[in-house]
C-alpha cells in the first residue's frame, strides 16, 4: 500500500460511506472488507491495520518540514516567474490570468516539500512568493522591450546619420565642430545597488502604472486576477488536519431468511 493514500485521506467515491451495508463495509484506503472494529479517518472509513499506519506516518509541522515548503515554493515562483514573462514577451500579451497558475503552482510545490503539512506560516509564505514572482515578472518583460526601443532608435539614427551623408557629403557630416567638447560620462552604479533598486522597482511594479497614468480597467482587472492567484495559493496551504476517530464496532452481516 503507497504511503500517498494517507496524505489524502478522502474517499475515492462519489459520496462518503458513513454505515453502508452490514458486513459489506471495506477500507476506503486499502480497499479490503472490515468486519468487527473499524475507525473513521477525516470521515472514511478505515481498518485498524490502516488506521494504525496513519497514525505512525502523521505529517509534523517541523522546522525541516517548513524548510523544504519554502525551497519547493521559491522554486515554483522562479518557474512561474519565468512562464509569465515568457508568455508575454513570446505572445505580445501581458495577461493577469498566468497569475493564477502561478499561485497554484507555488501552493502545491509547498504542499508537496512539506509532506501535506501546511498552517498560518505556510499560507503567508505562499502569498509572498505568489506576488513577488508575478511582480517580479515585469522586469524581463522590460527589459526585453526597452532592448527593442533602443534597437529600434539605432536604426533611426543610422538611417538619419546615411541621410545626411548623401546630402551634404561624408566629410562634413561626420567631423566634429572646433568647439565640440567631449561628454563626461556619469558614473555608472554598483552592481549590487542597480539589482536592489531593480528588485524593488519590480516589486512596485503593479503600482508603477497608477503612478503613471491613473488606474485604469486594464489595470483593475490585472490586480483582481492577481489576488485570485494569491488566494489559490492561500487556500492550498492552509492544510487539513488528519483526525481519526474509533474504535466503532461494525455488525455482522445478517444472513437471508
Amino acid at each position: 500500500m503507497s504511503s500517498g493514500a494517507f496524505n489524502n485521506p478522502t474517499p475515492q467515491f462519489g459520496t462518503a460511506e458513513y454505515m453502508g451495508s452490514p458486513g459489506s463495509d471495506h477500507c476506503q484506503f486499502c480497499h479490503q472488507p472490515i468486519a468487527g472494529t473499524y475507525y473513521r479517518a477525516n470521515d472514511a472509513m478505515a481498518c485498524p491495520a490502516c488506521a494504525e499506519k496513519m497514525r505512525g506516518e502523521l505529517a509534523l509541522d517541523t522546522h525541516a518540514a517548513f524548510m523544504r515548503a519554502l525551497l519547493y515554493g521559491a522554486g515554483a515562483a522562479i518557474v512561474g516567474l519565468i512562464l509569465y514573462a515568457t508568455f508575454a514577451i513570446v505572445t505580445g500579451i501581458i495577461i493577469g490570468y498566468v497569475s493564477l497558475a502561478v499561485g497554484w503552482m507555488v501552493g502545491k510545490a509547498m504542499m508537496k516539500g512539506s509532506a501535506g503539512v501546511g498552517g498560518r506560516r505556510y499560507q503567508i509564505a505562499a502569498v509572498l512568493f505568489t506576488y513577488v514572482a508575478v511582480s517580479m515578472a515585469a522586469i524581463p518583460i522590460w527589459i526585453h522591450y526597452a532592448g527593442q526601443q533602443k534597437q529600434t532608435r539605432q536604426q533611426q539614427l543610422a538611417a538619419e546619420q546615411r541621410q545626411l551623408e548623401n546630402e551634404y557629403g561624408k566629410r562634413d557630416s561626420v567631423s566634429p565642430r572646433p568647439d565640440a567638447t567631449p561628454r563626461q560620462r556619469r558614473p555608472r552604479p554598483a552592481a549590487a545597488e542597480a539589482l536592489v533598486k531593480l528588485a524593488l522597482l519590480g516589486i512596485a511594479s503593479p503600482l508603477v502604472e497608477v503612478w503613471e497614468g491613473g488606474p485604469s480597467f486594464s489595470w483593475f482587472i490585472g490586480i483582481v486576477i492577481l489576488t485570485v492567484g494569491i488566494r489559490i495559493a492561500w487556500k492550498l496551504t492552509a492544510g487539513k488536519p488528519l483526525e481519526i476517530y474509533g474504535p466503532f464496532e461494525n455488525s455482522p452481516a445478517l444472513s437471508p431468511k
